[in-house]
């Protein structure tokens, strides 16, 4: 990888924020971030969107969907998918 490479570096930030890469990898980035005007940008706004939707998970976990009300739902989807199957020909 070229950390010069802005393409590159986007493609792997998700990894590279999770922790994932190795080594040498993330310092390639850490180094072209730090002399990148627009990476650092989009590093901090990716960084905040994280911490953001972390901050919004449910305290609880929904209980699931009572049966007759599964089966309409998987009713209509499968109505849907089937028009749209129709219409596209």
């Amino acid at each position: 990888m070229k950390a010069s490479d802005c393409k590159e570096v986007f493609a792997l930030l998700s990894q590279y924020l999770d922790r994932e890469l190795p080594d040498d990898i993330c310092q390639e980035i850490d180094s072209h971030i730090a002399d990148c005007p627009p990476c650092i940008q989009f590093v901090e706004s990716l960084k905040k969107s994280i911490e953001l939707c972390r901050e919004c998970a449910p305290a609880e976990e929904p209980s699931p969907l009572p049966e007759p009300a599964r089966a309409r739902l998987q009713a209509a989807y499968e109505k849907a998918l089937a028009e749209r199957r129709k219409a596209e020909g």
